[in-house]
């Protein structure tokens, strides 16, 4: 998914609409580029499903060799809470001056995992109000979706 910043000046995170409809899926096919230019962001997802037992948390580490051509992996979405369910989103960006080719399939991240001293209480999967569990796609932001709870508690 990528933000379409010709059609939208700015993107406000308690309008849904700004977010949802400022993106756009782009399905790349097998063995063709999908370019990034310098400073671009797009959110893309694992190949991989995870399904994570209440007693294993995930983190999603970029690789290095990626890195090194100036594409950051995930922003701040490394974490995988123990439950979780669905494919993984990550958070791509163009750090460079340069444009870079990705392909579907490439090795772009790794997983590691750790092994909690019990299972937590409540599962990711089962959280009032989780709102990424069992996604098979990059889902756009739902920031908005807080503050509308927080709107309806007030």
């Amino acid at each position: 998914m990528v933000f379409e910043h010709s059609r939208y000046s700015f993107i406000d995170p308690r309008q849904p609409q700004s977010i949802g409809e400022g993106m756009r899926t782009i399905i790349v096919p097998e063995g063709e580029p999908f370019i990034m230019q310098a400073g671009d962001f797009a959110l893309a997802s694992t190949v991989e499903s995870l399904e994570l037992p209440d007693d294993l948390l995930g983190r999603l580490e970029g690789r290095s060799s990626i890195a090194r051509l100036g594409i950051t992996v995930h922003s701040t979405a490394a974490v995988f809470e123990p439950g979780w369910i669905g494919t993984a989103t990550m958070e791509l960006s163009n750090l460079g001056r340069m444009a870079v080719a990705l392909y579907p399939g490439m090795r772009i991240c790794s997983f590691t995992y750790q092994r909690l001293s019990s299972p937590v209480l409540v599962p990711y999967r089962q959280k009032a109000g989780n709102k990424y569990a069992g996604q098979t796609e990059p889902r756009a932001s739902l920031l908005s979706e807080e503050q509308n709870r927080a709107d309806e508690r007030t």
